[in-house]
């Protein structure tokens, strides 16, 4: 092969694979509403990952088709970068063909798990096991761990090796007790992720109601809401360009064919 071409591929065949993991539930409670995953918190990091130049791939609790929020559709008729997600044919197949988490075995080819919120999420992440085994690997692996607004939830029964609370004594930020109360929810989820993951002994961190806030603890990185999630993406790229590949080429600066 030319030379050119075998660094371009050895190159691709490292770039960043960020998993995106997105519910399988379309059911809010019992209250008969539709819900799932919320479409600017997969629209927005999946713009930034892709910018970056990272692999992503998509995965549910069920595998198949991944129910978006239809509230979270009409709520972002006016953006851009999710109505770009949701109208193109290509990217909803990927949500609508996910792969079971069972079937995720091998995270050494992943460098980041990304759990998408909504509020589909509060029924099928916190007791998955496929849940607990993928976070607990990558976290072990020294890899990111990440989630925005109600995604975080998939981290409160991760127990690590050692018999600890992954999230115990780190900075995380999920969707606040005060934003359910703004979106009237408190009642309807099981708890909230505030109260949650204090009682596992994180140190919950939050922003403004519907204001940006990330928060950093190594590879732990969390975000608090839809607005936050586009500023998650970009701290997980970071963290994850800081060993970014770069290539130095070489030329002569001489023009003298000899003697000639």
């Amino acid at each position: 092969k030319p030379t050119a071409v075998a660094i371009i591929e050895a190159l691709e065949a490292n770039k960043k694979h960020i998993l995106i993991v997105v519910t399988s539930n379309d059911k809010l409670g019992e209250t008969g509403e539709q819900t799932g995953w919320y479409l600017p918190e997969v629209a927005h990091p999946y713009d930034e990952f892709i910018a970056a130049g990272f692999r992503v791939s998509f995965a549910s609790p069920k595998g198949g088709a991944a129910p978006v929020d239809q509230g979270s559709v009409e709520a972002s008729k006016e953006d851009e970068s999710c109505m770009k997600f949701y109208n193109c044919a290509e990217t909803m197949a990927r949500v609508n063909n996910t792969a079971p988490l069972a079937s995720i075995t091998d995270m050494s080819v992943y460098d980041a798990v990304f759990f998408a919120g909504g509020f589909g999420t509060m029924w099928d992440f916190p007791d998955n096991e496929d849940i607990q085994r993928i976070a607990k690997d990558m976290w072990e692996a020294d890899k990111i761990v990440s989630g925005v607004c109600h995604g975080p939830c998939a981290l409160v029964n991760v127990v690590l090796s050692d018999g600890t609370s992954l999230v115990a004594g780190k900075e995380v930020s999920a969707f606040t007790n005060a934003e359910e109360d703004a979106v009237s929810r408190r009642a309807v989820v099981p708890w909230t992720c505030e109260d949650k993951l204090m009682e596992k002994g994180a140190v919950y961190v939050q922003g403004d109601v519907f204001g940006v806030k990330v928060a950093e603890a190594g590879k732990l990185i969390t975000g608090q809401n839809p607005p936050s999630a586009k500023p998650t993406a970009v701290a997980i790229i970071e963290a994850l360009e800081a060993n970014k590949k770069h290539i130095l080429i070489v030329v002569t600066s001489n023009d003298k064919l000899g003697e000639t």
